[in-house]
């Protein structure tokens, strides 16, 4: 999720390209009704978006015990900030402009943690 729809396309069409199935959502509130469809194996948010942001949205699945490696990505990235993301369950953060490698890298431990955690009792 990202609030700038040129970011979300982008990142959509990146993941597409490497194969990757991809669902896009315009809010936190968004993504969040879609959940009982199914959890995905990973989720890429952006920390400002309207309403609700990324931050709000990670603490919401925390609270809720919903695991799901998330991937935050933003141009604003004090340290305070990606101590924040990471206190509330970010799995990984990255700044604005995301470089290829590292998002995939991410995306790629992001989705092996979730399959692990599909095949335990």
């Amino acid at each position: 999720m990202d609030d700038d729809p040129f970011v979300a396309k982008g990142l959509t069409r990146l993941l597409r390209a490497r194969s990757l199935h991809t669902k896009t959502y315009g809010s936190a509130q968004e993504f969040l009704a879609a959940l009982p469809g199914g959890v995905p194996d990973c989720l890429i948010l952006d920390l400002q978006m309207p309403e609700m942001g990324g931050l709000e949205l990670l603490q919401h699945l925390t609270r809720h015990a919903i695991q799901i490696p998330t991937i935050v990505i933003t141009a604003h990235g004090d340290f305070g900030v990606r101590e924040r993301c990471e206190s509330a369950g970010a799995f990984a953060f990255l700044l604005k402009p995301v470089q290829d490698t590292s998002l995939f890298a991410a995306i790629d431990a992001a989705s092996k943690i979730a399959r692990d955690d599909s095949h335990r009792p």
